[in-house]
């Protein structure tokens, strides 16, 4: 059987994909979440061999999920479902070592042969959506796509820069160069830009 904790913020969607998956006569769901701080702490206690997790939680996301399970190391593979078909969230997905990408209008069999493509090492993703990943570059540094995130939900530069330890100056600077980059007239517009890319 392959051990499977499931981590989705919407109760319904979670126990629909709970239900499929338990039709499967090799899949079993040991675990589920309905957000990244609670689906951490099964990961931890449960050590399932697949978590498959939205990208969008509260607390952590999928990929907040993914990279964690990187840094501790833990042997578990990641997949992403999800109903966001941007390029930018898939690149940065791989990036934190997920294995399988799918889409929610996918059909049930694809998340379930998704979950033993990745248990056995390989990989599972939505060839349409990792062929536009590869043509739509994020021009973004770490440091201004955090900068520009925090902007766009409506942190000040001076807040921003206490919390960075960065002087306001700096901030302002982070923010000029995203806007330059994404081709856009001010803040609000690079934050949706990049967040309609996937690239926050």
């Amino acid at each position: 059987m392959i051990k499977v904790v499931l981590a989705e913020d919407q109760t319904l969607v979670r126990g629909a994909i709970a239900a499929l998956l338990r039709l499967e006569g090799d899949i079993e769901i040991v675990g589920e979440a309905g957000d990244g701080r609670e689906a951490l702490s099964q990961l931890i206690d449960l050590q399932p061999e697949v978590l498959v997790a939205d990208i969008e939680m509260p607390h952590l996301t999928g990929l907040d999920l993914a990279q964690q399970i990187r840094d501790k190391e833990l042997p578990i593979k990641v997949v992403i479902l999800t109903t966001f078909a941007r390029p930018g969230y898939l690149r940065r997905a791989l990036d934190a070592g997920v294995r399988g990408y799918l889409l929610k209008d996918a059909p049930a069999s694809r998340l379930a042969d998704a979950i033993r493509s990745v248990h056995r090492g390989g990989r599972a993703v939505d060839p349409e959506l990792a062929l536009q990943a590869w043509n739509d570059d994020d021009p973004l540094t770490d440091r201004e796509r955090l900068v520009l995130r925090l902007a766009g939900e409506g942190t000040s530069a001076s807040d921003i820069a206490q919390q960075l330890h960065l002087s306001h100056g700096t901030v302002r600077n982070y923010l000029s160069e995203a806007i330059g980059k994404l081709g856009v007239s001010n803040r609000i517009e690079a934050y949706r830009l990049a967040r309609q890319k996937g690239w926050l």
